[in-house]
């Protein structure tokens, strides 16, 4: 990949688009992760406005450290970047005390975790809504139409998509020609949305460089490896599952004879 020409490329499209929204600059939330870092980074680099938000709920300390680094280190770069935290650990538990227990945990942990990336989708929209700003996504290809690895309305509830066609390999490519802080550049990707370490493989089953490698799978299936095999399957498997994501939202077309 041509990684310089691809930032250009993609920063002009970002400054078009936002010149084409009629709003100010760019409000995005950063987790600690690369996806994050690379999209502020990209932000930082249009020359417009960027307010970098921390939005911990309950985060896991690692996750915070880096967050923090990396928005101190595009700060001494950027004079366009500013920063906030909004820490929404007491929303959390609080909207978390008024729901009615149920007894399969796991599914309300899972639940809850989605309800994470909803409450911080609408914490960036305010910051949005009151400075003019539009909202970044952080999503890359794998994530967004490969395995659907994101939440409805919550990570996926953006303005522009930045990194919507570019594998996580080559994210990873950008975010050293950016100069992305090492300790994201070596982190195990993770969606930070239960509190601990967890990592996206350890959800997933297969890790990043292997679903890229099933997404873009058009073989003989009779002539791969026993793991390859458990890739493409858990690949498949979450397409179709995520297909609710990746498609847009249906509407019922009412037929013109029922409106006369």
């Amino acid at each position: 990949m041509k990684t310089q020409k691809t930032i250009d490329y993609i920063t002009d499209w970002m400054k078009d688009y936002l010149k084409e929204s009629q709003q100010k600059g760019f409000v995005i939330g950063v987790s600690g992760g690369i996806d994050s870092a690379v999209t502020s980074t990209l932000c930082a680099t249009t020359g417009k406005p960027t307010l970098c938000i921390e939005l911990p709920i309950h985060q896991h300390k690692s996750q915070v450290s880096r967050a923090r680094k990396h928005i101190d280190q595009l700060e001494s770069r950027f004079a366009n970047v500013s920063s906030i935290k909004v820490d929404l650990s007491n929303t959390f538990d609080t909207f978390k005390a008024s729901l009615p227990e149920i007894e399969d945990k796991d599914l309300q942990d899972f639940s809850l975790a989605n309800s994470r990336a909803r409450l911080r989708m609408t914490t960036l929209y305010y910051f949005a809504g009151i400075h003019s700003y539009l909202v970044a996504g952080t999503g890359n290809k794998v994530e967004d139409f490969g395995v659907g690895f994101y939440t409805k309305y919550g990570d996926g509830g953006v303005d522009l998509s930045p990194l919507a066609d570019l594998m996580k390999s080559e994210v990873f490519e950008i975010a050293k020609d950016l100069s992305v802080i090492s300790e994201i550049q070596e982190a195990e990707p993770t969606d930070g949305l239960f509190g601990d370490s967890r990592t996206d493989e350890d959800q997933i089953g297969a890790s990043y460089d292997e679903l890229e490698w099933a997404m873009e799978f058009d073989g003989d299936e009779a002539e791969i490896t026993d793991r390859q095999q458990e890739v493409l399957k858990i690949y498949n498997k979450l397409h179709s599952a995520n297909q609710h994501k990746m498609q847009p939202i249906p509407v019922c077309e009412i037929p013109e004879e029922l409106k006369d």
